[in-house]
């Protein structure tokens, strides 16, 4: 009798064992899963089995912008002044239906001086493809900056003897994607990552 019950305690002590082990080696990026095995186990499944393919973007649920100025350290609007945003002579911009943020800091009266900003929501394997693909075709040079993935080029203007560019930063399912012409403010793109995700 005694062995009987010895027998089924021991593989009810094995099961919960195998148990608690399973979530944990399931999760093992987790730093939170180690100390409370069953708090993991409900947990567990529902951070890591939706966004499996890129798990911090939702675990940061960061919010599409939706102020031109509000993205930009003092510094950075400061040699920005005097510089016309989002005049209506450049068709739509400011935020638009989809949610994206569209910024055109640029003067009518220019020839080509411009910088247009668009910050839009990418799902990762899109924006990697995406960035891939203009390292690979186009010259991009493309690094991993403040957690995220940052890709940028610069060329002479083919009418003017001043230099354009295209800088891209994708992070947490944000896209933040900057065409210019003869006008880069020195710590633009970062400005807008630290306030996004800072």
């Amino acid at each position: 009798m005694n062995a009987r019950y010895s027998a089924s305690a021991a593989a009810l002590l094995l099961v919960a064992v195998l148990t608690a082990c399973g979530p944990a080696s399931d999760g093992s990026g987790d730093a939170g899963g180690s100390p409370s095995p069953s708090a993991g186990a409900s947990d567990g499944p529902d951070e890591t089995g939706t966004p499996s393919p890129s798990p911090s973007p939702t675990a940061k649920g960061v919010a599409l912008p939706t102020d031109c100025r509000a993205i930009l350290s003092d510094d950075v609007l400061a040699q920005l002044e005097g510089v016309p945003l989002n005049d209506a002579a450049f068709g739509p911009s400011g935020v638009g239906t989809d949610g994206t943020l569209t910024c055109i800091w640029a003067d009518p009266g220019a020839d080509t001086t411009s910088l247009v900003t668009t910050i839009s929501g990418m799902n990762r394997g899109p924006a990697l493809d995406m960035l891939n693909a203009l390292a690979d075709n186009e010259g991009f040079s493309c690094f991993t900056p403040d957690g995220g993935t940052r890709c940028e080029k610069t060329w002479p203007n083919t009418q003017y003897p001043v230099t354009d560019g295209r800088t891209l930063f994708w992070r947490d399912d944000i896209l933040i994607d900057t065409r210019y012409s003869n006008l880069a403010p020195s710590g633009y793109t970062s400005a807008i990552v630290a306030h996004l995700f800072g």
